[in-house]
């Protein structure tokens, strides 16, 4: 039998990957300073000028802080991975390190369909690569190892919460304006996994 193969390199990467894109962040909302202030503009008017940078920072500071939550705990149950996951959790990396652009396009652009779409389709992509993920670590005993099986509602939040995703994305497609209200839907969620209660599946 081949040894299985350490995850811990696996996801010390991905933690530091995920560590310099909540940095990254900020840095529009610090570049803009130094211009300020040698405008002469009140300190407070970097916030009361700049709510949707702010906000934006704030909102994609969460979402992906959610997301690393999600990942950290999924990945608890990993103790082997093949080469499949290795490539879905690049495709996380790969979106969670996009998504300071998109959300920097956010704060200065008005809510334009591509504005929108790009932004809440990159939020959408890591769903997907994660749904992948959680169903792969489900059905693999050998990825598990010892750590037992996931929770029973695991999937099923994974797969309600990139639903949530995909409905944002079309209303943001029909209706852009209202595409980032559309997020909240991912709370709905959130909520709708607590209360459904998924059939326990046998364990192989």
């Amino acid at each position: 039998m081949p040894k299985p193969k350490s995850p811990e390199r696996l996801v010390f990467f991905t933690d530091a990957v995920t560590a310099i894109a909540l940095t990254l962040l900020v840095l529009p909302l610090s570049e803009m300073v130094p211009e300020l202030a040698r405008e002469g503009v009140p300190a407070s008017e970097v916030f009361t000028q700049n709510q949707v940078k702010v906000y934006t920072f704030v909102l994609s500071f969460v979402v992906i802080a959610r997301l690393w939550q999600a990942h950290h705990q999924v990945f608890e149950h990993v103790e082997s991975y093949t080469d499949a996951l290795v490539y879905l959790n690049f495709g996380w990396i790969f979106t969670i390190v996009l998504l300071p652009f998109p959300t920097e396009i956010v704060g200065g652009f008005a809510p334009h369909r591509f504005v929108v779409l790009f932004y809440i389709g990159t939020i959408l992509a890591n769903s997907l690569c994660y749904l992948a993920m959680v169903l792969i670590i489900d059905r693999s005993a050998e990825i598990r190892g010892e750590t037992g099986p996931l929770r029973d509602d695991a999937v099923l939040n994974a797969a309600l919460t990139s639903a949530a995703f995909a409905i944002a994305f079309a209303v943001g497609a029909i209706e852009p304006k209202y595409g980032y209200w559309a997020l909240l839907l991912v709370a709905v969620a959130q909520w709708a996994t607590r209360w459904i209660k998924p059939h326990p599946a046998p364990r192989r």
